[in-house]
C-alpha cells in the first residue's frame, strides 16, 4: 500500500512538472505571437504609404528587435527591408495568405538552422494583394524553456528522490509490526517462548499485534494448565498405583512364603479392589478435564428439573440415611443431558459425602437457579475461592474418599452450558452450591 502511495505521488510530482512546462512555453509563445501581431498592426500603415521604400524601415532600424520582415506578392514576389542580410523565404502558408487575404495563425519555421516564429496577415496595397510577414527568432523562449526544463528536471528528481526515501521509511515503520510478529514466530519455533511481543502503535497492525499477544497469553496459560494438570494428575496417581504395587507385592511374597496370617489376603485383595476403583474414577475424571475443547451442546431442549431429578436417585442409593427436600419447577434448556447430570451428581455425591446421619440434602430448582445445600461442616471460608480448582481438596476433606476433580468438573460444564456455579454457606451452616444456567419456564418449542 505504501508503495503504490509512492508511485502515485511521483506520478503527481511528473504531471505536475509537464503542466507547469507546458504552460509556461504556451504562454512564451502566446505573449510573441502578440507582439508579431503588434508589429504587424504598426507596419502596415507605413508601408501601405511608401511601398517602394517599404515606408521607410529597413534592416538597421529593426536590428534591435532582431525582427524580420518581408512583404509578399499573390504572385509570388517577395520584397525585403533594405540592407536585410536574411529574406526570408515565404512558404504556401503566406502565398495562401496573400491570395486568399485571409490572416492565419503564427507559426514555427526553420531557416538555415534558426527557428523562427512567423506571423502573416493580408495588405491590400494599389489594388494588389499582398502578405506582410513578420517573424522573430525563437531562439531566447528556447533558451528559457530549457532552463526551466532543467530546473524541473532537477525539482522532480530530487522530489522523487525524498519520496523515495519517505516511502523507504514509511515502509519500514509500517512493516515492522509484521517483522516482530515474524520474529516472535520464529523465536516461538524455535524457543518455545511465549513472551508477548510489545506494541509500538494503535492503527490495525497494532490491533493484530494484540490479537496476537492475546492468542500468546492464551496458549501459555492452557500450556501452564496442562502442565499443572500433569504434575497434580501425577501426584494423585502415585497413591493409588503406590498402594496397589505394595499389595500386589504382599500377595506375590505370600505365594512364595505364605507369611500372611488368615484373612489378611482378602484384606489386601479388599484394598486392591479399591484402590482400583480409586484410580478408575481418577483416569475418568482425567479424561474429562483434559478436553480443551467446550462441551458439545446438542440442540434439542431438554428440562433441567428432569436432569437434576434423575441424579438425585442416584443420590439417594449413595445416602439410604440422608433425607432429601426436593422442589424443582421446569427450567428449560439447550444443553447436554449426560454432562449435565454428571454436575449435578457430582454437587450431591458432595452433600452426600460431608452430610451427618439422618442430615437433610435441600434441592431447589427455581427459575434459572439450582441450590443444593446440606447440614455438613461447611466450607471454611478461606477455601471458598479455590473449591473449583483442579485436585484442590481442603483439611476437612483430606480423609474422605474423592479425587479433588469432582467441583472442577462442575465448573467446567456450567461454563460450557453458558452459566455460573457459586459455593457458598448454607442457613444450616452447611455448604450450599448455587448453579445459574440460562433457560425458560416454558418449552423453548412453544411460542
Amino acid at each position: 500500500m505504501v508503495s503504490m502511495l509512492v508511485v502515485g505521488l511521483v506520478v503527481a510530482v511528473l504531471l505536475v512538472g509537464g503542466a507547469a512546462w507546458a504552460s509556461t512555453r504556451w504562454s512564451l509563445y502566446h505573449q510573441l505571437d502578440n507582439e508579431l501581431v503588434a508589429m504587424s498592426g504598426q507596419f502596415s500603415a507605413p508601408i501601405q504609404g511608401d511601398l517602394e521604400n517599404m515606408g521607410g524601415l529597413s534592416a538597421e532600424a529593426l536590428a534591435p528587435t532582431q525582427t524580420s520582415l518581408v512583404l509578399v506578392r499573390a504572385d509570388g514576389q517577395v520584397t525585403g527591408l533594405p540592407g536585410a542580410e536574411t529574406v526570408l523565404t515565404p512558404g504556401p502558408d503566406e502565398l495562401t495568405v496573400a491570395r486568399t487575404q485571409h490572416a492565419s495563425p503564427a507559426h514555427t519555421q526553420l531557416l538555415r538552422g534558426q527557428r523562427l516564429r512567423v506571423l502573416a496577415t493580408p495588405l491590400v496595397i494599389d489594388g494588389q494583394s499582398y502578405a506582410l510577414v513578420v517573424a522573430q527568432p525563437l531562439a531566447p523562449t528556447d533558451e528559457t524553456l530549457s532552463r526551466l526544463t532543467v530546473v524541473l528536471v532537477l525539482v522532480g528528481a530530487a522530489g522523487v528522490v525524498g519520496l523515495g526515501l519517505l516511502g523507504w521509511a514509511l515502509g519500514r515503520s509500517a512493516v515492522k509490526p509484521l517483522r516482530q510478529l515474524a520474529n516472535a514466530v520464529a523465536r516461538i519455533t524455535e524457543t518455545d517462548d511465549l513472551r508477548p511481543v510489545q506494541i509500538a502503535q494503535s492503527d490495525d497492525l497494532g490491533n493484530l499485534t494484540e490479537s496476537f499477544n492475546t492468542m500468546l497469553n492464551s496458549l501459555a496459560s492452557s500450556r501452564e494448565r496442562q502442565k499443572r494438570l500433569i504434575a497434580d494428575a501425577g501426584h494423585e496417581l502415585r497413591t493409588p498405583l503406590t498402594s496397589m504395587r505394595t499389595n500386589v507385592e504382599l500377595l506375590i511374597a505370600d505365594d512364595k512364603t505364605g507369611m500372611l496370617p488368615p484373612g489378611a489376603r482378602a484384606e489386601i485383595l479388599h484394598d486392591v479392589a479399591g484402590s482400583l476403583g480409586e484410580f478408575t474414577s481418577l483416569v475418568g475424571d482425567l479424561v474429562q478435564l483434559s478436553r480443551d475443547d467446550r462441551v458439545a451442546i446438542s440442540r434439542e431442549p431438554i428440562d433441567f428439573a428432569e436432569v437434576v431429578r434423575s441424579a438425585i436417585v442416584r443420590a439417594r442409593r449413595r445416602g439410604p440415611g440422608l433425607v432429601f427436600d426436593v422442589e424443582l419447577n421446569p427450567l428449560y434448556l439447550l444443553g447436554e443431558s449426560d454432562n449435565l447430570e454428571r454436575a449435578v451428581t457430582n454437587l450431591l455425591d458432595n452433600a452426600v459425602k460431608f452430610s451427618p446421619p439422618g442430615g437433610t440434602i435441600r434441592v431447589h430448582l427455581e427459575g434459572d437457579r439450582l441450590r443444593i445445600s446440606d447440614q455438613g461442616p461447611g466450607i471454611a471460608e478461606e477455601d471458598l475461592p479455590h473449591v473449583f480448582d483442579r485436585f484442590f481438596r481442603s483439611d476437612r476433606a483430606r480423609n474422605t474418599p474423592g479425587t479433588g476433580l469432582g467441583l472442577s468438573i462442575v465448573a467446567h460444564t456450567v461454563e460450557a452450558h453458558g452459566g455460573t456455579v457459586r459455593a457458598g454457606h448454607s442457613a444450616e451452616g452447611g455448604a450450599e452450591f448455587t448453579v445459574i444456567l440460562p433457560g425458560s419456564q416454558r418449552p423453548l418449542d412453544e411460542p
